[in-house]
């Protein structure tokens, strides 16, 4: 026997999670410099952090001696302030893919399921299988989640439903009216978890109110993460909304000082930041605009999008795909998620959407080969 035998087969059997390429391989691999490399691949932010949090970072480097607060003190009274809900509701993690893993590991066995839509955020499979438990992939309707196709596949042994709003990769979003009418839907005792990664993007008639509803729905938890419009993807810092009793069974799996010293203050003071948000929302309206724009003018299909990337079709993408990355730009192939005709794109500073625009028309016009969109 190998001794990586001694691992269970639903965890030998996990294909890791792949990020986008980050800038220095790009570099070392194509023999350039990395200020030429311009990575629109991991939904990053393209006007860097908030600068509220940079000087917050500036003021704690001198306690890098002390381990963090492990309960998150300061941060989740900002939070509970912020979104009108008590500090025991909740959850914070080292992003907010991690607080989607501690949901899972609390409430899920290898007896369980649970349900989740085709062209979901990677994470939700793999915390699942992690677990031993069963995945219920519901297809997709037009990229998005089928809210009453998921409802229905809702079984005897499932504990969770994973709901994307927006979603990612196809960037596709439900009305809240939806998802409220399928969270009266599901049974109190089916956690149904709804990942806010990318709420912050939405305008303001959007703005998500679920956390509102988890006095009515114990069952439901809500994530959200600091990575995205707030610029602090570096750092890792996420949370989740829920019933206390639920938040609580959830810290007993999290790890002790799961959120860094630095990554708790620069949230804090990035909460604050609201003219930040402001520009980080009119440059990614604009940039989605720029680049659907772009796609229109090439007649390339793309999928409307309500986060800080879109999602589009070019044919032979793994073939375009490795034709911008020769050319210095990274995006994402997304066959993973069962789109390889696809390629995920994160918005940028209207300089990069054109230069990807650019190498994009170049790589379809045969510069590098051929395709078929």
């Amino acid at each position: 026997m190998k001794i990586e035998d001694l691992a269970p087969a639903h965890v030998r059997a996990i294909m890791p999670y792949v990020p986008g390429k980050p800038i220095a391989e790009t570099a070392r691999e194509l023999g350039i410099p990395e200020a030429d490399i311009l990575k629109m691949a991991s939904n990053e932010s393209p006007i860097g952090p908030s600068p509220k949090a940079v000087a917050a970072i500036r003021g704690a480097l001198d306690e890098l001696h002390y381990y963090p607060d492990g309960n998150g003190f300061e941060l989740k009274e900002a939070l509970a302030a912020r979104l009108a809900v008590a500090p025991e509701s909740l959850v914070l993690g080292n992003g907010s893919n991690d607080v989607l893993e501690l949901a899972a590991r609390a409430f899920l066995t290898p007896a369980d399921s649970a349900v989740h839509s085709q062209h979901a955020f990677m994470v939700y499979p793999l915390a699942i299988q992690a677990i031993g438990a069963k995945a219920i992939v519901v297809p997709a309707k037009d990229y998005g989640n089928d809210l009453a196709a998921m409802a229905a596949a809702v079984r005897a042994d499932t504990k969770i439903v994973f709901l994307a709003n927006p979603n990612n990769p196809t960037g596709t979003f439900s009305p809240w009216e939806e998802i409220r009418a399928f969270v009266e839907r599901i049974s109190g005792r089916v956690l149904v978890v709804v990942d806010e990664a990318y709420g912050e993007y939405l305008p303001d008639e959007l703005k998500s109110p679920t956390p509102r509803w988890i006095a009515k729905h114990p069952n439901l938890v809500v994530t959200r993460t600091l990575s995205k419009a707030y610029g602090l993807a570096g750092l890792r810092v996420g949370f989740a909304v829920a019933d206390p009793a639920v938040a609580e069974v959830m810290n007993r799996v999290r790890q002790p000082f799961n959120v860094n010293h630095l990554a708790l203050v620069a949230a804090r003071a990035a909460l604050g930041d609201e003219e930040f948000i402001a520009r980080s929302r009119a440059v990614n309206a604009a940039g989605l605009e720029q680049l659907a724009r772009g796609f229109e003018r090439l007649g390339l299909e793309y999928i409307a999008s309500r986060g800080n990337f879109i999602t589009v079709r070019v044919g032979d993408a793994a073939r375009v795909y490795r034709e911008l990355l020769a050319a210095g730009v990274i995006v994402r192939p997304i066959a993973g998620y069962g789109l390889p005709e696809h390629l995920r794109v994160t918005v940028g500073l209207p300089q990069h959407n054109e230069r990807f625009l650019a190498e994009l028309e170049h790589s379809l016009a045969g510069g590098r080969g051929s395709c078929a969109a």
